[in-house]
């Protein structure tokens, strides 16, 4: 007779970001509270400087999050893009990914440089990115620390629990 099977392993949701201006933590922060709620989901919030190949390797599912800086992802994003990518090509194709942007007026140009670096990766987007508007238009608005509005901060915690209930559950 055998015995209860085994619990699977729990699934690692990474959630890399950047944030100069504390929009993006926070929005990465939300998303984090709320795929922590999930259960069999063990979720890494790792700013984009810590995380590397083995992170990116190691982890089911992706959420990357980072501010519109001159209508591209940060630079700190880049580089992580640039240090992990060869490393995990034709090694983690078809995981599930989603995009969080935190943009002064637009956004859209840094959704599609993660969108275009991800189809190199083979990853399936389950979510459109979800972009949040600041309004910082002038140097000093876009240099000051931000604070994200309450309704957004519940958008990225709705999109990173959905992110971890479709990892738990298989979907993704």
């Amino acid at each position: 007779m055998s015995g209860p099977a085994a619990p699977a392993p729990p699934k690692t949701l990474l959630i890399v970001f950047h944030s100069l201006t504390g929009g993006t933590r926070q929005m990465a922060e939300a998303a984090a509270r709320g795929a922590a709620g999930e259960a069999g989901v063990r979720v890494r919030l790792l700013p984009a400087r810590e995380a590397g190949a083995a992170e990116v390797l190691a982890a089911d599912g992706y959420l990357f999050a980072t501010p519109e800086n001159l209508a591209a992802i940060a630079g700190v994003m880049k580089d992580f893009f640039d240090r992990t990518y060869y490393a995990a090509l034709g090694r983690i194709a078809g995981r599930p990914y989603a995009t969080l942007v935190c943009a002064g007026s637009d956004g859209t140009n840094a959704a599609r440089q993660i969108a275009r670096i991800a189809t190199g990766w083979r990853l399936r987007a389950v979510a459109e990115p979800l972009i949040v508007i600041t309004r910082a238009q002038t140097p000093e608005a876009i240099l000051a620390p931000k604070t994200i509005g309450p309704e957004d901060l519940a958008r990225c915690e709705e999109r990173g629990a959905a992110l971890a209930a479709g990892l738990a559950m298989g979907i993704f």
